[in-house]
C-alpha cells in the first residue's frame, strides 16, 4: 500500500500538491503557489421517493456535483495578474479569470505517494467563485478562500 504523502516540504524526495489554471489556449497555465488546504469534492445528488408499497424510502443516485475548494495566501502576480505579456491566466490572475467569468482548465496533481512513487492528477473545467480575501492582526498576509465548481466530471491520470 502507497499512502498519497503531499505533507509540507520536501519529505518524500518529490513534488507535493500543485495546482495549474489555464484558459483554453494557453500552454503553461498560472500555477497557484502557497495552497494552505485543498479538498476535492465529488458528491453524488440522491433522488428520493416513496411507494404505498414499500415500508422505506427509495433512492437512486443522479448527477454528481464536482468542485475543488482551497485556501491561498495571496500573491499579488498571482491573484490580480502579470502586468506583462503572457498567456490569458497569467495577465488575468485568479480574480480577473473570477470576474470576467472565464471557463478554466484545471490540474490538480495530489502528491507523491509515501514510498515516492508518483501521484495522480485531476483535471477538469470549471469556473473560479468564492473569492472572499482576509486580513487581520492574527494572520497578517492576505489569505483568500476559492472555489473551483465544476462542470463535468473529473478525469484521472
Amino acid at each position: 500500500m502507497a499512502y498519497i504523502y503531499p505533507a509540507p516540504g520536501d519529505t518524500v524526495g518529490g513534488p507535493q500538491v500543485t495546482l495549474n489554471l489555464k484558459v483554453s489556449g494557453d500552454t503553461d497555465g498560472l500555477d497557484l503557489p502557497a495552497l494552505q488546504d485543498v479538498t476535492v469534492n465529488a458528491a453524488n445528488d440522491v433522488f428520493t421517493w416513496t411507494q404505498l408499497d414499500a415500508a422505506s424510502k427509495k433512492q437512486i443516485a443522479t448527477t454528481a456535483t464536482n468542485s475543488l475548494s482551497m485556501n491561498l495566501v495571496l500573491d499579488q502576480d498571482t491573484f490580480f495578474g502579470a502586468t506583462a505579456a503572457g498567456e490569458e491566466a497569467q495577465t488575468q490572475g485568479v480574480f480577473g479569470l473570477s470576474t470576467s467569468k472565464n471557463k478554466i482548465e484545471f490540474e490538480l496533481y495530489m502528491g507523491d505517494t509515501d514510498t515516492g512513487g508518483a501521484g495522480k492528477t485531476l483535471t477538469g473545467t470549471g469556473y473560479i467563485t468564492g473569492l472572499a480575501p482576509t486580513v487581520s492582526a492574527d494572520a497578517p498576509v492576505w489569505v483568500s478562500p476559492i472555489t473551483i465548481t465544476v462542470d463535468s466530471d473529473y478525469t484521472v491520470s
